[in-house]
């Protein structure tokens, strides 16, 4: 292969390969009348952290461009659409007609085909479950050309290994997801502070009844103040008031900061005038969706804070039967130990709502969230501690966050990993997946 292919990167901008790209701008578009010498890979918006959109010296087939919102029925909120839309793209949509995503992560700008890729989650998982859980249907086509209609009834067993299946499987074209009613824009919010593990545990377990949960946690302070954060609630205010579309951000990350920006000083800092901004134990506020679910999109190309070298995210979920919370520590240690800060560390509850998907990441349990910039061998070394703690807790790490997880690990993580092997398109690969079953 040529070594003139354009450069490629994830959100994290680590690793960054070398693809040929292939836009497509129908449905009917794939596959090509003479498909390219290489592996393939579809790739939506590219917010994925690690490589698992990537594809080195491969072809990358690029969705944005199939980004038509097909049907809508008001009545049951169901919304067909082309899987390159993005969340974004349905939210500008939907609210203004009174409905929203019944799943949503950390950003709206992934697309349909993405979240379903990586079966997304969000601050409601205890309640509703994964975004596949609200997947009525989807058109997946095969390198052969070959279409599937997949859904719980229909081809099924293709409808689980495409939810979570990385995109492997083959190209989803479009796809039908149910979208759920609200009345307002607002957020009926409260920011609870507190300090250790034990205590996030009791809030969360109090708060079963609250459909969105997530607490920020400050992976610096030590002493009294050790795993010391702040559990936010909310639920979807049912005062009535006008459904207005959102403003399109108008901040842009202006450069990639120096390497020496970030660090366990000024990460420190950061932390204690975030957990102090907040005067008392208990804040009850109504806020606007936007910066409740997404706080990081009102500023484009944010990740240019963690310098040109980029960031490596790393997150798990360990499960209630084997030690949750003294997992958690373990973890929280290592990171105060190795002189790494955290710069965005998240940690939610997972509830026991299984996903239709066959290598669905969440499970019960405790998921924490951790997202550092690359300081070479010093990051690199971390991560495998990271993961290992993990493991020894019977945990797992999700692929969509991750850039470093071995085979081994991935193996023992994802037993499924044999079975969905029968799904992969023998024509689709990734980096992620060379990288998790070299071993195989």
């Amino acid at each position: 292969m040529a070594n003139n292919q354009p450069r490629f990167e994830s959100w994290g901008r680590y690793p960054t390969l070398q693809a040929d790209l292939l836009p497509l701008h129908w449905t009917t578009d794939f596959p090509p009348k003479s498909l390219p010498p290489t592996a393939m890979l579809p790739v939506g918006a590219g917010r994925s952290y690690g490589d698992v959109c990537l594809l080195d010296r491969g072809t990358l087939l690029t969705t944005r461009g199939l980004d038509r919102l097909l049907h809508f029925d008001p009545e049951t909120g169901v919304l067909r659409c082309e899987a390159g839309a993005t969340l974004a793209e349905i939210l500008e949509f939907a609210v203004p007609r009174g409905f929203f995503l019944t799943v949503t992560p950390g950003t709206k700008y992934v697309t349909v085909g993405g979240a379903i890729a990586n079966d997304i989650h969000g601050k409601n998982h205890h309640i509703v479950g994964t975004f596949g859980s609200h997947l009525l249907r989807f058109e997946l086509i095969r390198s052969d050309g070959s279409p599937l209609l997949c859904s719980p009834t229909e081809n099924r067993d293709w409808y689980s290994a495409t939810i979570g299946g990385m995109g492997l499987t083959g190209l989803i074209t479009w796809a039908e997801i149910c979208l759920r009613p609200i009345v307002s824009r607002k957020i009926q919010y409260q920011g609870i502070k507190f300090v250790g593990i034990d205590e996030f545990v009791a809030l969360s377990q109090a708060s079963t009844h609250v459909e969105y949960t997530v607490a920020w946690i400050d992976c610096v302070a030590r002493g009294r103040n050790f795993a010391r954060g702040i559990f936010m609630q909310g639920d979807h205010s049912d005062q009535p008031e006008p459904l207005n579309p959102s403003k399109a951000p108008r901040l842009t990350f202006p450069m990639d900061l120096p390497e020496f920006a970030l660090n366990h000083f000024s990460v420190g800092i950061f932390n204690a005038l975030y957990y102090n901004k907040q005067m008392g134990k208990r804040k009850t506020d109504l806020v606007d969706y936007e910066p409740f679910f997404y706080p990081l999109d009102s500023v484009l190309q944010w990740n240019r804070v963690y310098g040109k070298s980029g960031l490596l995210q790393f997150q798990c979920v360990i499960p209630w039967e084997h030690g949750t919370q003294s997992g958690i520590v373990r973890i929280l240690e290592a990171v105060t130990a190795s002189g790494l800060a955290s710069f965005l560390a998240v940690m939610k509850v997972f509830g026991d709502k299984p996903s239709p998907g066959l290598l669905s990441f969440p499970k019960p349990g405790i998921t924490l969230s951790l997202d550092f910039p690359i300081r070479q061998q010093v990051s690199f070394d971390l991560f495998d501690r990271l993961a290992s703690i993990a493991l020894e807790h019977s945990g797992r790490i999700y692929p969509a966050k991750d850039a470093r997880m071995t085979a081994a690990q991935y193996q023992a993580s994802y037993p499924e990993w044999r079975r969905f092997v029968e799904y992969v398109d023998p024509r689709f690969s990734s980096a992620f997946w060379q990288r998790v079953t070299k071993l195989a």
